[in-house]
């Protein structure tokens, strides 16, 4: 059975004070942003996709990049679940802390999450740049790019060693945006337009993948972006992949890039989408991918209809060599034995699940999987 939540979309409260914001918890973050603009509020951080919902970014640990700011589900302060047993319990750090840790990351299988109160921050402006960066050296200095950026991360194309990199500012300054038909231009030129005939392309002719490769590299130039903070975050995708992303300890970050374009390129695999790394403060919900330490997240995809176990297989084994978690909402081959030595706080999940929903009322086959 699917809970559809999409009729839970409304914010119930906003305490100016405190700064935190209570919503249905099936709000899409595209909806939530200007609404909390309107207020004088946003949130910390976020990622650059918001079609998702309140709850579906919560459960699954879905974060931004920035070392200082942790990902979403770190920012509530509060949830209501509704539990196997009708119940509605409201969970906090104070109410049932060991519940509200397993809750904040839970991919549904406690329960359905009905609100979540979240602690926003005054509305504020970013002001980002995207530049090219020979690899090695953008691999050589990353602390100093991470450290010294409110936000930092960089794309690299496989059979290439150009760095995409994007640094952004935060302050309290009213933006000068970029004329929206420019971005507009710019995101639908490059990042969907010609990416898009690239990758079908390469899908024909496999063969072609560095040239081609090489060749988006070279069309992505510079850039310059100034507006509220939702407003820049969040991009538009209208090419569509398969997608993995693991969680690293951040200082295997730079060894493992080399090595997944290694693997790409030895074995001559036609992959058409750049790898992502981004970085993230830790947290302390028990499956959060950052749970307990500084993380850095490195995210592989393939075009839609392209064969991607092999590739993805590859890079599991690379993330698993440097201890990595997989992300939530994407694709992985892991399990609960594979999983549970990851996670210093799994047997304390586990007890919260049982005592919650001893009947498994909300095991699905992935939960299954994962969980036992």
């Amino acid at each position: 059975m699917l809970v559809d939540t999409s009729r839970l979309n409304q914010i119930r409260e906003i305490d100016r004070d405190s700064g935190r914001v209570t919503v249905d918890a099936g709000i899409k973050l595209a909806d939530l942003g200007p609404k909390l603009a309107a207020a004088g509020l946003a949130l910390e951080n976020q990622g650059d996709i918001d079609r998702q919902s309140v709850a579906g970014a919560i459960s699954t640990a879905t974060h931004g990049t920035g070392a200082k700011f942790p990902n979403l589900a770190a920012q509530i302060t509060g949830l209501s679940l509704i539990t196997a047993d009708g119940q509605v319990r409201q969970l906090s750090a104070d109410t049932d802390n060991e519940a509200f840790l397993a809750a904040r990351v839970s991919f549904g299988s406690l329960g359905v999450i009905s609100a979540a109160t979240i602690q926003c921050v005054p509305l504020y402006t970013l002001h980002r740049v995207d530049y090219k960066d020979d690899l090695d050296s953008t691999l050589s200095r990353l602390d100093q790019h991470v450290d010294s950026s409110d936000h930092f991360e960089f794309f690299v194309f496989p059979y290439t060693r150009t760095a995409l990199c994007r640094k952004t500012r935060r302050s309290s300054e009213e933006p000068d945006p970029t004329p929206m038909w420019r971005r507009r231009l710019e995101e639908e030129g490059v990042e969907n337009l010609a990416m898009s005939a690239l990758a079908r392309t390469g899908k024909r002719i496999p063969a072609l993948t560095p040239r081609l490769n090489r060749l988006i590299t070279g069309l992505v130039s510079g850039a310059e972006t100034e507006d509220r903070a939702y407003k820049v975050y969040a991009t538009m995708r209208r090419v569509r992949f398969n997608e993995m992303e693991y969680a690293l300890p951040r200082a295997a970050v730079a060894e493992a890039v080399d090595e997944v374009l290694e693997l790409v390129e030895s074995h001559k695999l036609p992959i058409l989408f750049p790898l992502e790394v981004r970085f993230a403060a830790g947290d302390d919900a028990f499956l959060s991918t950052a749970h307990g330490r500084e993380t850095g997240y490195i995210a592989v995809h393939q075009y839609r209809g392209m064969e991607f176990e092999t590739f993805f297989r590859g890079v599991e084994a690379i993330m698993d060599s440097h201890g990595g978690r997989p992300h939530w909402g994407k694709r992985h081959y892991q399990n609960a034995a594979t999983l549970a030595p990851k996670y210093p706080d799994w047997e304390r999940f586990a007890k919260v699940r049982s005592r919650l929903d001893p009947d498994r009322v909300f095991t699905n086959e992935y939960a299954r999987r994962v969980l036992g």
